[in-house]
């Protein structure tokens, strides 16, 4: 969204674009945060870019918001400290969390910038999918919206071996077993509101395994000139 003098005010990103926009149209002003209703009437243009997946929208939009720093965004605008994700077996449960300082007792992977909670929310629910026999209506209050808790705790039962296993495997040696699993796992949801979720964040995983083994040839070449 621009001013009339062209400068970017907001970057935003939706899957629905007409909903998005009727949102602000059809808003109520007496409800409406004023920051918000400022935004509103100072737009004179708006420009679309569009992107073939959610991941890529999500990389581009983050850049748009490091690099352009428009005024009525807040969120996203600078770079976010550099987490770990960190997990270890408590019993038949897995403890899946994110922190910037690592205990000694956890294993972990990073440190990481922007994608680290990115990543911990999709592990967290295709996890809770895959050991969980439950739709996701009965998924716990927030998780499919982005708000989870830095830690969460996840019962695999007997399978909580098999579980580390993978996602060790997805971290230091190769992901196609781990996204094996989840993938076995998750499929034969019925509901296409699942599948979408599932999909996603199956797409985010796979992403990010492909990112990080771009850079580690990058860095294996590097070495060898």
């Amino acid at each position: 969204m621009k001013d009339a003098d062209d400068n970017v005010l907001y970057v935003g990103r939706a899957r629905d674009i007409k909903q998005r926009l009727n949102n602000y149209r059809v808003a109520n002003p007496d409800r409406m945060p004023r920051r918000h209703l400022r935004m509103v009437r100072e737009v004179a243009r708006i420009e679309f870019q569009f992107c073939p997946n959610e991941s890529t929208a999500l990389r581009h939009e983050s850049k748009l918001l490091r690099s352009l720093r428009p005024r009525f965004n807040r969120a996203g605008v600078w770079p976010g400290k550099p987490r770990f994700i960190i997990w270890r077996i408590n019993g038949e449960s897995l403890e899946l969390g994110i922190t910037e300082i690592p205990e000694s007792d956890w294993r972990r992977f990073g440190p990481l910038t922007g994608s680290a909670r990115y990543l911990h929310h999709a592990l967290a629910r295709l996890l809770w999918l895959a050991t969980n026999l439950k739709s996701i209506i009965d998924i716990p209050a927030g998780w499919v919206q982005g708000r989870l808790p830095d830690r969460v705790a996840l019962n695999c039962g007997a399978d909580a071996g098999d579980i580390l296993a993978g996602l060790e495997h997805y971290f230091w040696q190769t992901p196609e077993t781990f996204l094996s699993l989840l993938s076995t796992r998750c499929t034969g949801r019925a509901h296409p509101f699942e599948r979408t979720v599932i999909a996603s964040d199956m797409e985010r995983l796979q992403n990010f395994a492909q990112k990080r083994d771009d850079k580690r040839r990058e860095r294996n070449q590097m070495a060898l000139l």
